[in-house]
Order: structure tokens, then sequence, then C-alpha cells
């Protein structure tokens, strides 16, 4: 007799690597320190660690096309010869420093935008589609790596993101009409690679569709069944793969596709999975996503395991299982956390860890033995822990939750009063100039923390270390002639793990590391329990840095949405909850900032648009709790206390009547590589308050001229009355370095006075 099995695969496993090394390589290369052929070896090395490990784990795929060198978007518009047209590059002979111009851009090039991928941490970079784009054949990187697996003797199947939603995510460029018009064009594009592929004996070709898990509108999903009919006649078996949330509204049209097997997020929404398994096509494999790609927690397997009994016995071995998305969003392995206490760390699952349990899955299916038995008995014990555990529940944060009131959410006075208030307070001049908060992150700065956290160097030689940091920071912004300073945030890691570090309910992992774009990574931390704030985080150093200049100092905070959002979140309460939980603890920090001195807090909010729901009938709910918290954190300062926020890298046109609600005095927004094209919807609403549109675009290494400036700054003031205008880069500067920094904010500075003594001259 045969034992029951289920396929077992992932959609795609963490490219960085267990310590970082892409990362690292990448900026060895871009720092001229390496080559491109030293580059590659260490892609190749990791490409060939990961496939192993999904092998010696058990899977019966391995996942090829998974790996790009910044970006998967990115490498999937090389590999159709679709990179933005004005970078005049042809991706048939394209080198990485071509690639990596596109996303970073240089002296001659701006970069493409960069937004970010659905409601995740990670960004991606957003093709420009003009009326030349064309596809076609490009970089043959993909080809290469199915030959690196297939020499290694694995059994793969291919990543590919699909046509419909690589063409929706994009933006019109230079006069193009409608993107979808382009869609014939790139439907070849695909048809010949996806036959060369079958050619060469792929098996599977998984073909990603998120966008089916938005509200599209009909004429993109009218476009699906021709699409793929066209594309099925001479591609491998495709397996269609959709993540992020349900496409159960999608049942019928996913029927009538002639691919070979469709994939679900059930961790997202499993209710969706009744809209299918019932009358499900007998010649189709269905994929279950079923362990969550996106948290760090165990899965609870007795549970998932009963979804899976119950699938297996109407689908049989057309049954596959897998994680609810790519591991992207994960880190890699928990073999490597060597700090986390032993009670935490069994709650755990990471990348590597999701691999066992996807396979266990499968095997629980036909048998019993020992090694599975074991595997599930630790499921339930790690379960039992959590919930008994003492240190997740705090009996004074759920005192103070109940104590919570409707004037908790309220300023004093209407923003009208509150600005003159503050104009009198602060005196600053027309088109004030600010930054939005780091300074540049040297290797002496990561020195001196990490010598302290070592234990090699004592609390009075760090303080006076940071200290001098800050005195560097202020002196430099004075030379520069800022209006409001920042004290650099020498002594932040990062800009959540730096508060969640100090409050009660938040763990941190060594090497937990996640990617959010190219090179940079960030350690999410893991909130366990109920957030409490035991004492002040910033205050000491932030009233040090307001000792050293007259002018208004501003107080840097992460707002209570982006330490949700950024966090591994726990998984036993709602959300909400937990977002008021952090709000709570951030209004404590607001205030004891305001008693101290500070006129000026920012409460940095860059995650409030990630964690909008992908449908809008789910917005309101959403919007109304993550508004609440902001206002809750703003709400107890008096009139002449300036609240700043700041949004970066993400489409808020669609939620500013929310973004008003959050009634900050000033916001600063992401807007210099979409050349203000975000501010627009801005001023069509006739947002109420003031605000700084970007003019600096701080992830690229090219320094931007004061002209440059003054033409964005000029364009803002179409839509931006000149006395609701302030002028700063798009971003904190932590990953830069000096010598860009000080020409950038110096031509900064001189832009935005060119443009005051003009109005000056117009006044008089």
């Amino acid at each position: 007799m045969t034992r029951a099995h289920a396929s077992t695969h992932i959609l795609g496993y963490p490219r960085i690597g267990a310590k970082r090394e892409l990362k690292q390589a990448l900026e060895s290369f871009w720092s001229g320190q390496s080559d491109e052929s030293a580059l590659k070896a260490t892609g190749r090395a990791l490409r060939a660690r990961h496939w192993q490990t999904q092998q010696a784990a058990g899977l019966d795929f391995v996942t090829v096309g998974d790996f790009a060198w910044y970006d998967q978007v990115l490498q999937t518009l090389a590999l159709f010869n679709a990179l933005p047209t004005r970078f005049g590059f042809d991706a048939q002979t394209l080198d990485l420093g071509q690639l990596f111009t596109c996303a970073r851009g240089n002296a001659d090039h701006f970069a493409m935008e960069m937004t970010k991928w659905f409601d995740t941490n990670y960004h991606y970079l957003v093709p420009e589609y003009t009326p030349d784009t064309r596809f076609g054949g490009g970089a043959r990187w993909l080809l290469e790596e199915l030959a690196e697996a297939r020499a290694a003797g694995y059994s793969t199947k291919v990543a590919l993101i699909g046509p419909l939603s690589l063409l929706y995510l994009g933006k019109e460029k230079r006069g193009l009409a409608d993107r979808l018009r382009l869609l014939p064009d790139l439907l070849n594009a695909y048809g010949i690679l996806l036959a060369e592929l079958h050619e060469t004996g792929v098996t599977w070709v998984q073909i990603d569709e998120p966008i089916l898990a938005l509200d599209l509108p009909a004429v993109w999903l009218a476009a699906f069944l021709p699409s793929y009919s066209q594309l099925a006649v001479q591609a491998p078996p495709l397996l269609l793969t959709t993540y992020f949330g349900s496409v159960a509204q999608h049942a019928e049209l996913l029927r009538s596709l002639p691919v070979a097997g469709l994939h679900l997020d059930l961790v997202r929404a499993p209710e969706q999975l009744a809209a299918f398994i019932n009358g499900y096509p007998s010649d189709r494999v269905l994929s279950l996503g079923l362990i969550d790609g996106r948290n760090i927690w165990r899965s609870d397997l007795d549970r998932t395991l009963v979804t899976v009994q119950q699938a297996y016995a109407q689908l049989g071995e057309r049954l596959w299982l897998s994680a609810s998305c790519s591991l992207l969003h994960v880190p890699v392995d928990l073999a490597h956390e060597e700090k986390l206490d032993a009670e935490l760390k069994s709650w755990l699952a990471f990348a590597r860890q999701k691999l066992d349990e996807i396979v266990l899955l499968s095997r629980a299916l036909g048998e019993r033995s020992h090694v599975v038995e074991a595997a599930l008995t630790a499921s339930r014990a790690a379960l039992s822990s959590r919930r008994q555990s003492t240190r997740v529940t705090n009996a004074q944060v759920q005192k103070r939750l109940d104590k919570v009131t409707a004037g908790d959410a309220e300023r004093i006075s209407p923003f009208s009063q509150r600005q003159l208030a503050q104009r009198e307070a602060l005196n600053l001049p027309l088109l004030p100039t600010t930054t939005i908060g780091s300074f540049p992150q040297t290797p002496d700065i990561r020195a001196l923390r990490a010598a302290y956290k070592r234990g090699e160097l004592g609390n009075l030689a760090y303080l006076e270390g940071m200290r001098a940091q800050i005195r560097l920071a202020v002196d430099k912004q004075n030379e520069y002639g800022l209006d409001v300073l920042v004290h650099g945030e020498a002594e932040r890691n990062d800009m959540v793990e730096y508060f969640g570090e100090q409050l009660w309910g938040y763990a941190f992992s060594e090497n937990g590391w996640v990617q959010s774009y190219g090179s940079r990574c960030v350690k999410p931390p893991i909130l366990y329990g109920d957030v409490l704030r035991p004492e002040a985080m910033t205050v000491g150093w932030t009233r040090y840095a307001q000792s050293l200049t007259d002018k208004p100092m501003k107080g840097m905070l992460s707002g209570p949405i982006t330490m949700l959002q950024w966090s591994f979140v726990r998984d036993d309460q709602p959300r909400a909850t937990t977002a008021l939980q952090i709000a709570l603890a951030l209004r404590d920090e607001v205030r004891d900032l305001e008693n101290a001195g500070i006129r000026v807090i920012q409460i940095d909010e860059p995650a409030l648009r990630e964690g909008l729901p992908l449908c809008r009938e789910d917005w309101a709910v959403y919007l109304d709790w993550a508004v609440r918290a902001f206002r809750i954190t703003a709400g107890g300062v008096s009139d002449a206390t300036q609240i700043h926020t700041h949004m970066c890298y993400a489409e808020f046109n669609d939620i500013l009547p929310a973004i008003a609600a959050m009634d900050a005095d000033v916001i600063t927004i992401e807007t210099s590589r979409s050349d203000m094209e975000l501010l627009e919807g801005f001023g069509e609403f006739s947002y109420p308050n003031e605000i700084g549109p970007g003019v600096y675009d701080i992830h690229s290494p090219r320094t931007p001229t004061a002209d440059e400036m003054e033409r964005l700054l000029r364009r803002a003031l179409k839509v931006i009355p000149v006395k609701r205008l302030w002028v700063n880069p798009d971003c904190g500067l932590k990953t830069r370095i000096w010598s860009q920094v000080d020409p950038a904010l110096t031509a900064m500075v001189a832009a935005a006075k060119r443009l005051r003594e003009e109005f000056a001259v117009q006044a008089s």
C-alpha cells in the first residue's frame, strides 16, 4: 500500500544569507573593493546552499528564480529587456553595474522609484512603462541558475512574476496613456521564455500573480483568461500562485484558466479554501499555503493537519503543501540564535524551521512514526508554553487600556490655533529647513555601540563617545544653516529595534535579518507580550542636543503603527490592541520630551500605508484604529509643541482623509524619485496642515544640486502654499556618508534661501 503523500515546495527562500552574505558582497562591489566575478561567486554559493537546504529538509522541489541581485521585480524587467529606456541599457549585454544604476542611480541617472511590495516592509523597484517600451529577450541569469540547479541534481520548480502583475505594478511615464496596451508584446516575450523552459525539460513553472488579492479593475481581470490561454500553449505546467489575501471572489475565473495548478494563501485567508476545493478540476493540483511566510511563530500543527487531512481526502496526491508566500519576509535560520532564552525560542520558526513544518504536514498524512509524533509533541508543548507564560500579559498595561477615553486622542485646539502658537514659539523663517532624523552611521559609531554592547566600554565612556557624535551632528547642521535640527540618532541601531529594546514585551534576535531592499536589511523585534515603557528612552540624548544650540531640536520617535508593522507581531490578540499599547507607551515619551523643553517632536509613521488591507472594504476599520493610535501618541501636548510625522515609499493619495485625520502639524513625505508626483494628491485634496515634500533622494549615492532641488520646490509650490511648505530630504541619512551629506544639505539650504529671497522681494 502506498502511503499518503502531498507534494511539498516553497514559493521562495530568503536570498540574503543567514549571515547577510549578499549584503556584504553587494556593498563590497559598490565600494569598489571587489569585482563582478566575486559578487557572482557569492550569488552562486548562496543559491547552492539554499537549494541544498530545501532538499535536505525533504521538499519535493527546490525553487529556482527566487534569487535577485537587488529586487525580484527589477530582475524580471532585466529578464524581458524592459528596464526603463531612459537608462539606455540593453539587457542582453547587461552587467551588474548597469543593473544597480537602475536601482541606485548615479551622477547621470535618477534611480527608479521604489515602493512597498503590497502590505509588506519589502520595497520593490517600480517599472517605468513608456511609449517606447518593448519587451523581448534579456538577461540570461534565470537560465544560468536553472543550469546550476540541474547540474547539482535537484528536482526544480522555476518561479516567475506573472505578466499581469509585472505590468500592473508599474507606472505609465512620458505620455503613455494605458500600460495595459503593452500586454500583447509582454505576453509574446513570456511565451518565448516559457517555450524555452519547456524545451529544456522544466516540469513546473510557478507564476506569481499576487495582484489577484487586490480590488482589480474589471479590464485587468478580463485580461487573465486570454493571457493565460496564450501562455499555456507552449509552456510547461503552470502553477498560478496568489498570496497576501483571499482570491475567493475570483474562484470561477481561476477555475477557467488553463493552468495546471493554483496556490492559495490560507494563513491570510483560510476561509477561501471552501470556494475552491468542492468541485476543483480533477486535472489540477491545489497548493495550500498553510505555514505563515510573514511571521515567526511556530504553527499549530495539530490544527493545520486537520485541514491537510480534509483536503487530501478530496484531492489525494493533487494536494501540494507550502508556506503562505515566499519566505523572503522571515529570517533565515533559528539555529543561529544563541542568546534568545529557551522558552521564547521554543515558540519560534524561521525560514529553515518552516521547511520542516511543511514537510512534517505531508509526512503526518501517511505515517505516525516516532519522528512525526515527536515533532507534533514539540509543537503542542511550544503552544502550551506560550499560552500559559506569565511574561505575555501585564496587569498594569491591561488596567491602563481600560482607562483610555476619546479625549486622549485629541489635541487641545484645532490646527489653525496651534499653528499660530507654534509660529510664535519657534520663530521659523519661510520655507523652514530640516532633516528627517538620522545622520550617517559611521564605522566609528558602529564600533562604539558594538564595544558597549560587548561590555568592553563603560557607561561613562559610551556616554562621552555618543555625545561627541551628537556635537558633530549639531555643528554640521549649524554650518549647513538648517532651521530645525536633530541629534543624529548615533545611539540607535534601527528605528524600531532601538525603542523595542527599551520596552517590555519585546525580544530581539541576533541574526533575525530580513531584506528590506537591495542590501538594506532589518532585524524586526519580536513583539510577544503586553507593551510597557519602564522609563524614558530618548529624553537624555535629545535634551543634551538641545543644550548645544538655540535652534529648535526635534525629538525623534517611531510611531505606534510603524512599531507594529516592522515587528514580528504577536498573533494571540487583535493588532489594534497591540497598537494601542504601543501608543500609550510612546505617549509617555512625548510628554516627557515636552517637559524637557523640546518643542518639536517627530513621530514617524512610514508604515501606516503599508498596514492598509489590500481590499478597500477592509480599510475603514484599520484606518480607524491606526489613526487613533497615532492621535493618542501625540494627544497629550500643548498647542505650542509642534508634532511632525514622516511617511515614505508608498502611495498615499487614496488615504489622504485618514492622513489628514492624524492631525500632525507637519508631515514630511518622500517625493523626489517620483519628481513630486506623489505631492499632487495632497494639493488636490487641499491637505490642511504643513507639509515637507522630500527634495533629496537619500537612497541614491548621487548628490543633487541646488538647482535640481529648487526645481522640485517650484513644482511643490504649485501645489502647496509657501507658508505651509517645508524643505527636507526624503528620509533619514543613516545609510549615506558625510562626504555625500555635506554638499547635499548645503545645496538644499541654498535652494530654500534662494526662494525665500524671491518671496521677500515679491512681498516688498
